[in-house]
């Protein structure tokens, strides 16, 4: 212990120009945005190099598992491959191709995975290099994952859909009711709709989907279904609890939605502001 005192004795000068440096440091950071940036973006590439290595031994492990969700996504896709070919024999057929044409999805793979926090996080290994940028929405094959809120130049840090800062515009798959998707923090099982109108006809087992009100998200990606429902305290509204049809505390492979038409869309709503 003395040797400890002794230490700090010889060395204040030093120790206390490393702790006024970093203070002066923490603050400037808070304080402009443009350095708190730049810091998240170092941290992130950083961070992300370390989760690659560590995700790297565990996907070793866990390739049976890997191997079977794989499985199961291309048994789904070769389903609606041969009702599509179906479909294309009906007079009433529409090209789904062409109305699909204004997204781009892009692979990829999740390195941290958060779920028992408050405000939780993926990191993927995708970023500024293969053209990914923020607002960019993410999901899997069963449904949405989060919306991406920074990039470094390998690596994006998506807010999970269990964060209580995330909203996002869903509906009822079988009307155009529709309200806003949040997390109330508790289990990662499930999320929450509110403002959603009362006169929607509302029951247990009914499917939400995105609404495709924002850039963000198109119109008819699976959430989850309907576990229970009341009436808000106004009376107005529902508040409904949805039962993810994703298991985030199990996400290995991702796909990032990038709505080509976004810019143009923005650029529109804004004339009048």
């Amino acid at each position: 212990m003395q040797q400890i005192i002794n230490f700090i004795l010889r060395n204040k000068t030093f120790l206390l120009f490393l702790l006024l440096l970093s203070a002066s440091l923490f603050l400037t950071i808070q304080s402009h945005s443009y350095h708190k940036s730049k810091f998240i973006n170092s941290a992130n590439f950083l961070t992300g190099g370390i989760y690659e290595s560590v995700n790297n031994i565990g996907n070793y492990f866990n390739l049976k598992t890997e191997n079977a969700i794989l499985l199961e996504e291309n048994n789904r896709l070769k389903s609606i491959l041969f009702n599509f070919k179906k479909d294309t024999l009906k007079e009433e057929y529409i090209d789904s191709t062409t109305f699909n044409a204004n997204y781009k999805l892009t692979a990829a793979q999740v390195y941290k995975n958060s779920y028992s926090a408050t405000n939780n996080y993926l990191t993927i290994n995708k970023g500024k290099r293969d053209s990914i940028k923020q607002d960019y929405g993410v999901i899997t094959s069963k449904g949405i994952i989060g919306i991406i809120d920074n990039t470094s130049k390998k690596y994006s840090r998506v807010m999970s859909v269990l964060n209580t800062n995330i909203r996002v515009n869903a509906q009822l798959k079988k009307t155009n009711h529709f309200g806003t998707l949040k997390w109330n923090g508790k289990s990662p099982k499930y999320v929450q709709l509110v403002d959603l109108q009362k006169q929607a006809p509302v029951t247990v087992g009914d499917t939400i989907i995105t609404g495709g009100l924002s850039t963000i998200f198109p119109k008819g990606i699976p959430i989850g279904v309907v576990s229970a429902f009341k009436i808000d305290d106004t009376e107005n509204y529902f508040e409904i609890d949805i039962k993810l049809f994703n298991d985030m505390t199990n996400v290995g492979h991702v796909y990032i939605i990038e709505n080509l038409d976004a810019e143009e869309i923005s650029t529109l709503n804004n004339l009048d502001e």
